[in-house]
């Protein structure tokens, strides 16, 4: 019900809402205060202040009561955040906790949160890849899934837009189904990845290895001088929030920026339970807010609404949006919402040695890795499987030192480690799962959670196509290892459920026709259009880059056309 307290409307009243602050919450922020609209960011955990709040920032090891560790304790109270790679005592301040926020899994699914100023903008993986024609037309040759309503030249000027912007990583490699983009210096591949590249490149026609681009300044512009942000330092300490800002992440960069403009009004301990629906307007008027710490309801007002909540928050938010118009949620007329979800598959790896260039070793620090790009299904359909992967590759060497001694021994062994015998290689899928109107997230009748929230049930699983896809990967990249010399290789089939990708996209997806997708080519529900989904819900399909790029684009895209709008009285 739309609040009828007209002193309260007036306060609480401004031009945008935007709905999350993680990155494409930072990026919609950001757009619209530039435009001059006065935004709401609302964010529902704690206030987090780029530098002053990253408590172990600059800690050694010796600083922290567990090296960095943690307690069994911890992990046990923790099955499910415990999994990811990121989480530790140097980090485990910015993820959600197991019990805080509750869940059901009707198939074990892996959520993995962080709510705070920034979101999961601060623990990243910062691995960024542009789209192609390939991956933007894939639903449309193969049939599943729904069209995509935009391409890649509808995205292309904003993916330059937000890249020069955000600092990226790359070479110019000039391959059409990786399109580069707005480069920054990259970071160079070692002696054993430039052999294993040249090795691929002579041996496959179809294939290449390049490094992985990423979202780190190499080489500080005046647009990121001017973000109060410096180089990376190449400390790879990252999810621990990073004071130079050598990472791209909401806090560091999107927000502040918005900050600058006077329009921004940060929000924060904010739970957004519902878009408010008037019916009589036929739009959306505004949110209405559970303050986390104290309970209390607030309705806050607004001409346009991002909701950017990151997926399947988001898919939470607009299910809950229920009024007579939308009893199912808001804008889900035909059913669909919370429907066709999808992530990345990353079931299986490989590692193996090889015994060449032993005159040399790796030193030092990098914050990315080589990257193979997707070869599989590209020009057409020819395996038995639907659309690709693409993976991750490394190879390196160190020293290590005999520390069973003691006293002037151990002493001696530590000042002349010697050279590992052998360099180690590694290799990851990143697998594109197809959308499936099994795999879905809906509210749960019965459970709430600690705010009176409707807990959100997830029933999402791998499929056939994913099964034939990891074996396709284990085959073709055995081949691979072993005709470059590689030996002892060891394949890691991982048994995990799906989550830790923290890649999960769709159920509010884009689409040409209202009968099937949510969301218009703009991102704005066909049933509603003042309100915008830009996060990784609107997702179409998943292809197999890295999608926060993406996410930023569309974000982008999405508040200057909705700017244009409300200065053409059309929304």
């Amino acid at each position: 019900m739309v609040n009828l307290n007209l002193k309260v409307a007036v306060k609480h009243k401004y031009d945008a809402i935007v709905v999350g602050s993680g990155i494409s919450g930072g990026w919609a922020a950001k757009e619209l205060t530039e435009k001059g609209l006065k935004t709401l960011l609302i964010e529902r955990g704690r206030e987090v202040k780029h530098i002053e709040d990253y408590p172990t920032a600059t800690l050694f090891p010796w600083e922290m009561k567990h090296r960095g560790q943690l307690p069994q304790e911890v992990i046990d109270e923790n099955p499910v955040v415990s999994k990811c790679y990121a989480f530790n005592e140097t980090s485990a301040h910015f993820f959600v906790k197991d019990k805080e926020h509750p869940y059901v899994q009707e198939k074990p699914f892996s959520w993995i949160r962080a709510y705070q100023t920034g979101g999961k903008s601060l623990l990243w993986a910062r691995q960024v890849q542009r789209w192609s024609s390939f991956d933007f037309e894939g639903p449309a040759r193969d049939g599943y899934a729904v069209e995509w309503p935009i391409g890649y030249e509808d995205l292309a000027p904003w993916y330059s837009h937000v890249e020069k912007f955000a600092g990226i990583s790359g070479n110019k490699d000039g391959l059409p189904h990786l399109p580069d983009g707005e480069f920054l210096p990259a970071f160079p591949l070692n002696c054993v990845e430039k052999y294993f590249s040249d090795f691929v490149a002579q041996q496959y026609r179809d294939r290449q290895v390049i490094v992985a681009r990423c979202a780190h300044i190499t080489e500080a512009m005046p647009i990121h001088i001017a973000q109060g942000r410096a180089k990376c330092q190449h400390r790879t300490l990252c999810e621990r929030g990073c004071p130079l800002g050598g990472y791209f992440s909401s806090n560091a960069s999107t927000i502040p920026w918005a900050m600058k403009t006077g329009n921004l009004t940060l929000l924060s301990d904010a739970l957004v339970a519902e878009v408010l629906f008037d019916e009589k307007k036929n739009k959306a008027t505004g949110v209405r807010v559970i303050n986390t710490i104290t309970g209390e309801s607030t309705e806050y007002f607004a001409k346009i609404i991002f909701v950017n909540g990151a997926a399947l928050n988001s898919n939470l938010i607009l299910l809950n949006s229920t009024s007579r118009r939308f009893p199912n949620g808001l804008g889900n007329d035909n059913g669909l919402m919370g429907k066709y979800v999808a992530f990345h598959n990353y079931k299986s790896g490989i590692n193996a040695e090889y015994e060449g260039n032993l005159d040399v070793k790796t030193d030092g620090r990098r914050p990315t890795s080589g990257y193979i790009p997707r070869f599989r299904n590209l020009h057409k359909q020819e395996m038995d499987f639907l659309r690709g992967y693409a993976t991750s590759f490394s190879a390196s060497r160190g020293s290590s030192a005999d520390t069973s001694e003691f006293g002037e021994s151990l002493k001696n062994a530590l000042a002349n480690p010697k050279l590992n015998g052998h360099w180690n290689i590694g290799a990851g899928m990143m697998g594109e799962t197809i959308p499936k109107i099994t795999n879905f997230v809906a509210l749960d009748d019965k459970l709430k959670d600690p705010y009176g929230m409707p807990q959100l049930r997830i029933s999402v699983d791998y499929d056939d196509n994913d099964h034939k896809m990891t074996q396709d990967f284990i085959e073709q990249f055995s081949e691979m290892f072993t005709k470059a010399g590689f030996t002892n290789l060891k394949i890691r089939n991982v048994n995990h459920p799906p989550g830790l990708d923290i890649h999960e996209m769709g159920g509010i997806r884009m689409g040409k026709d209202p009968k099937t997708s949510l969301l218009n080519k703009w991102n704005q529900l066909h049933e509603c259009q003042n309100v915008f989904v830009t996060d990784g819900a609107c997702m179409t399909s998943t292809s197999t880059q890295n999608p926060s790029l993406t996410y930023m684009a569309l974000s982008a895209r999405a508040a200057n056309y909705a700017v244009e709008a409300l200065k053409k009285n059309i929304l």
